[in-house]
């Protein structure tokens, strides 16, 4: 899944500046349009408010994780620069990307705010006091496959076809087979959970993610998080709902779950480095590595709760609401209850934010 998604040279992600959208394999609240990121700006005005207390004159570092071409971090700016001009000259941008393609895509996609821009580069800062917002991200990091068997816990592993078989079945170069675990951290992920997996029960564990979320909270001085994301409550994610895995390739903005079979192989191998791999996040876990490095879970909910809580802060929350794009992020069933908002402080206390002012829920 690493190399699929971030080989320099045959990566996913690593090859295109942008691939999501009507012209790529799947859509993201930001491909609907700048309304994503102008009610986002509601939540960051306040949040920098808090921060700054009575001294309005310190600067504010916003980075973005996995923050592709800059489209949300441009959206979010130009809604500043227009309503809350004081907040914009605050900011320092910092844009972090793996992929060398999408950040030189950046600057041409900030256009008039890019002189907002301090860095862009693979990694976080290392040490910044503001707000990290990282969307769709995390269930875009690689995970471990595993499988219950009779006999314990199981891995799959990825391995080439029998010599003399791979040219005969074009598409089919690899397969799954099962192994020994490749390290006694994932054994310990799920006895922490206290998760009990059925015989046969197939699931993600994504290690990277936690060691994520561990090295932003050490690099975070004061401020806040923003995670939104797939996912669910690890009780969920590691039940019979989520049997088979959630491991899932998009491609044509069709998505193909773990079911689903290409020559004896799972959709999701088939043909690597050509269309987006994702996994469901374990919030629980996110949550949980977050708290043991001293930050503070300020809200867990549906996006959808959020933005309707950030709606009364706009100038002209009606004039939203009939927006067709307020109705493609609130569709039921689409991006507003599938994604999930983690909402996280660090030195700030219990503060009452507008992005939870509606309800607090997670469907």
């Amino acid at each position: 899944m690493d190399l699929a998604l971030y080989d320099s040279d045959f990566g996913y992600y690593a090859r295109a500046a942008q691939r999501s959208g009507r012209a790529g394999d799947f859509f993201t609240s930001v491909d609907v349009g700048p309304l994503f990121g102008e009610l986002l700006e509601v939540q960051l005005v306040q949040m920098a408010g808090l921060l700054a207390g009575n001294d309005e004159s310190g600067s504010f570092d916003l980075v973005e994780a996995g923050g592709g071409n800059g489209r949300l971090s441009a959206d979010i700016l130009r809604t500043a620069q227009q309503r809350h001009p004081g907040f914009y000259h605050s900011v320092r941008l910092h844009l972090v990307e793996a992929s060398e393609a999408a950040r030189k895509a950046q600057r041409p996609a900030l256009g008039n705010v890019v002189e907002r821009l301090a860095s862009s580069g693979p990694s976080l800062p290392e040490s910044f006091e503001g707000v990290l917002i990282a969307n769709e991200l995390l269930d875009a990091m690689p995970v471990h496959q595993v499988v219950m068997r009779d006999e314990g816990l199981r891995e799959m592993y990825v391995a080439a076809p029998p010599q003399g078989q791979g040219d005969a079945l074009p598409g089919a170069r690899l397969r799954l087979v099962e192994g020994p675990l490749s390290t006694p951290a994932l054994e310990h992920y799920l006895d922490r959970l206290g998760v009990t997996l059925e015989p046969g029960w197939r699931v993600e564990i994504n290690l990277r993610a936690v060691d994520w979320i561990r090295q932003a909270a050490r690099r975070l001085r004061r401020g806040f998080l923003i995670l939104i994301d797939y996912g669910h409550e690890a009780r969920e994610l590691y039940s019979p709902t989520h049997s088979a895995g959630t491991l899932t390739s998009f491609n044509r903005h069709r998505s193909s779950g773990p079911e689903e079979t290409v020559v004896d192989q799972p959709q999701w191998l088939h043909c690597p480095g050509e269309q987006d791999l994702t996994a469901h996040v374990d919030f629980t876990s996110v949550r949980e590595a977050a708290e043991a490095e001293g930050l503070t879970t300020l809200g867990f909910l549906d996006q959808t709760y959020l933005l309707m809580g950030l709606l009364d802060g706009l100038p002209d929350p009606q004039s939203a609401i009939r927006n067709p794009q307020f109705k493609t992020l609130m569709l039921p069933g689409g991006i507003g209850s599938t994604h999930k908002v983690l909402l996280l402080g660090k030195g700030v206390g219990t503060p009452a934010l507008r992005g939870c002012s509606f309800r607090v829920r997670v469907t």
